[in-house]
């Protein structure tokens, strides 16, 4: 932005020292925001990281995921439960007992897909079913399946998903915080950057009161053309304007802050206006900020992120429905036994002869003709692992590239940023001997307020710049999805 000093004319010297009198007014009313004192508190990077992971809604609903996942992997281990059953059946008419069935009974499911049952029955009555024996007995047996869900059925291929997708919910928090950690760090920086800049508007508005000052005096004693207090007075009204925007960017970054901040009890915490950063890109030095090099951090996304560990898991997934689904080709063929005794005397007739009497035997075999629906459901399966396969690979790469991009971003401001504090310090030393040479009478107003806005500008540069940087370290963590 140019600063055009204002001229005035002999023939409109009255216009003239009314603006005066008017600008003059305006400098010494209380235009902006003094610097903060010492009674502010300061918010470091590192508390608010843990403040955000530990209070953000969107944090704890990431550790919501994986209670969910174990309450269904809790509730999946159920179908493994040990199941009691008790059973009556019983006809009277005409005061004649006709039957009378009871059944008491458990069945305990067997990882190995090998299912055991026992029992205790008490039939009586004139009329019932010669299948069921009368008066007391028990029995006990397994049932055993030796083709289809021999190795794999739906109740094994359940519990295992379930066990994965908690894995799963796992690798889904850290990926939740990476990207909430990261959004919010970013916020951060940007929230310093603005308080910086408003500290450097700041400075130059307290210098340019100063010397605006020190020009009104010498055109009053007659010692400078009058001109000069106008163009001084400009630049400084310029300068408190940059102030009060400055000031506005910092108050509203503040409120944008405000969305990662809550309390325990799960209510917003607004910033209040004396909160700042504790550390101000101005005073950070990157160079002193170690780094992980490239090489180790890609080796690291490759292992550790958890977008691709959520891809693992759904292959994992898939695999276990795969072999689900390959129990479809397979024949039925299941077999029942049970050994039987009387008078609930379990340690009776269970000897050597148990396949000669008191027992009960049943067979089951049965296999589709065409396995339409069991190829199918195959070649689906298998299809599904192979579209997650060429989904991750193509996620891998992004990732990696994104690294490479965030890590290129970081050395790259390293070089700008040591380019910058050169040139800043190149447009102090020069500003400083243009002050001595104005103060000397040898320079005039306006190659000074040039000088000071390069000083100026300089300095915001190199600030941005390093408020970029740390944006970019957390950036490269983040891309490898390491940020936790």
């Amino acid at each position: 932005m140019k600063f055009v000093p204002i001229r005035t004319k002999k023939n409109n010297m009255k216009r003239g020292f009314k603006i005066l009198l008017i600008l003059t007014i305006l400098i010494n009313t209380n235009i902006g925001f003094s610097q903060p004192g010492d009674t502010l508190k300061r918010l470091s990077p590192d508390e608010f990281l843990t403040w955000v992971k530990q209070y953000h809604p969107f944090a704890k609903q990431a550790g919501l995921l994986v209670e969910q996942a174990e309450a269904e992997l809790l509730a999946t281990r159920g179908m493994f439960d040990p199941m009691v059953y008790y059973t009556n059946d019983q006809k009277t008419f005409d005061e004649k007992n006709y039957y009378n069935y009871s059944n008491l009974s458990m069945k305990v499911p067997t990882w190995f897909g090998v299912e055991i049952g026992a029992g205790l029955e008490n039939n009586t009555g004139e009329f019932t079913n010669p299948e069921f024996s009368l008066g007391q007995s028990g029995y006990a047996g397994l049932s055993v399946p030796l083709a289809k869900n021999l190795l794999m059925d739906k109740r094994r291929a359940a519990l295992q998903q379930s066990k994965l997708f908690v894995s799963m919910s796992e690798s889904e928090k850290r990926l939740t915080l990476n990207d909430l950690l990261f959004e919010a760090i970013a916020m951060y920086w940007q929230w310093a950057n603005d308080y910086q800049l408003y500290l450097i508007f700041s400075d130059a508005v307290k210098t340019n009161e100063q010397r605006y000052n020190q020009i009104r005096i010498t055109v009053e004693q007659g010692d400078r053309a009058g001109v000069d207090s106008t163009e001084a007075l400009t630049q400084l009204l310029n300068f408190k304007y940059l102030q009060n925007e400055a000031f506005l960017r910092f108050t509203n970054t503040s409120y944008a802050l405000s969305n990662f901040l809550w309390s325990e009890n799960e209510q917003p915490i607004i910033l209040k206006p004396d909160v700042i950063p504790s550390v101000l890109p101005e005073n950070a030095d990157p160079f002193s900020k170690p780094y992980t090099p490239l090489d180790e951090m890609l080796q690291r996304a490759q292992t550790e992120h958890p977008k691709l560990r959520i891809y693992d898991n759904k292959l994992d997934i898939l695999e276990v429905e795969r072999r689900l689904k390959f129990q479809s080709l397979l024949p039925t063929v299941n077999l029942k036994y049970n050994a039987l005794s009387e008078n609930y005397e379990f340690w009776k007739g269970w000897n050597s002869t148990m396949f000669d009497n008191n027992y009960k035997f049943g067979a089951e075999i049965g296999l589709p003709l065409l396995l339409r629906q069991g190829r199918g459901d195959y070649r689906g399966a298998k299809l599904k692992i192979r579209s997650t396969e060429l989904e991750q690979s193509a996620v891998r790469v992004e990732i990696g590239n994104k690294v490479r991009q965030y890590y290129n971003e970081l050395v790259n401001l390293l070089e700008q940023i040591r380019i910058n504090e050169r040139a800043y310090a190149a447009y102090r030393r020069v500003f400083e001997v243009e002050v001595s040479k104005f103060n000397l009478g040898e320079s005039t107003l306006f190659i000074l307020n040039n000088r000071e806005l390069k000083v100026l500008e300089s300095r915001q540069k190199l600030a941005e710049l390093k408020a970029k940087f740390f944006k970019a370290a957390y950036g490269v963590e983040w891309a490898a999805g390491i940020l936790q």
